[in-house]
């Protein structure tokens, strides 16, 4: 159990010593993602390396159909439903995304003001923190290929 615990703290230390040089590099980079308010360095890390060059995709949809964060939706005839989430992309950007839009719905009052707009059309949380998490990557997109920070 000893050696166990000693090899614990080992992996604790190199995981410390790799966060450490990852704040260094993207606090280097100063990514525009980092300027809202909420996308802390391990997100904003997680989210750019997840999307790789922005300059591929063609629109901001275009991102968040490769987030896999959009409705799917099926048509037959006249009749139209959107459902669930597709979740045909990273699984990771996902999580990263979503984990993001909790706390940027809680420190930008405009994700905050959509947050409960989308509650009050009878939205679940889950559901309306999804409607959230779009908004960041259309702002991600814009930020990041023009090379701007959020205001």
């Amino acid at each position: 159990m000893e050696s166990l615990l000693i090899l614990h703290s080992q992996i604790e230390v190199e995981i410390n010593k790799l966060e450490d040089k990852i704040e260094s590099i993207i606090k280097e980079l100063n990514p525009p993602t980092l300027s809202i308010k909420g996308i802390g360095i391990i997100s904003c890390v997680g989210i750019i390396s997840e999307f790789g060059d922005l300059s591929r995709f063609k629109s901001a949809d275009a991102c968040v159909a490769f987030a896999g964060i959009e409705p799917s939706i099926s048509q037959s005839g006249t009749e139209y439903h959107t459902g669930h989430m597709v979740k045909h992309g990273s699984g990771h950007l996902r999580y990263f995304l979503m984990n993001a839009a909790d706390y940027v719905f809680m420190h930008e009052p405009i994700f905050t003001e959509f947050y409960y707009k989308k509650h009050s059309e009878g939205k679940t949380h889950k559901v309306s923190l999804t409607h959230v998490a779009k908004k960041p990557v259309r702002i991600i997109y814009k930020l990041e290929s023009e090379n701007i920070t959020f205001k």
